[in-house]
């Protein structure tokens, strides 16, 4: 079974991971185009904010890092690509290998 998260968990995903962002590298790290980029991905279970639907989560479990805006994007579409398709979950068994190589 594959499932996605809504669109308001992501947006907190997101949020949690850009305040992170914001913590460390100050409120301008956007700067020279820059965008925060988290893992694991906003639009999973296991986001930035899983601490809020989950109190079993660990705080902090997650990074999140100002990197160039088209690198971001690019790289975010095509692993939430690879994760919706090669996502399984069955019951609360839920796993998924994903492998960077630069």
């Amino acid at each position: 079974m594959h499932r996605t998260v809504s669109s308001s968990r992501n947006e907190k995903n997101r949020a949690a991971a850009v305040k992170q962002c914001k913590r460390y590298w100050g409120a301008n790290y956007t700067s020279g185009g820059k965008e925060c980029d988290e893992y694991p991905f906003a639009s999973t279970y296991e986001g930035a904010a899983e601490v809020e639907y989950d109190p079993e989560a660990k705080e902090f479990n997650f990074s999140a890092k100002p990197i160039p805006g088209d690198d971001n994007q690019a790289g975010g579409l095509i692993l939430k690509s690879y994760y919706a398709k090669n996502r399984i979950i069955d019951g609360l068994n839920d796993g998924f290998i994903v492998k960077i190589v630069t």
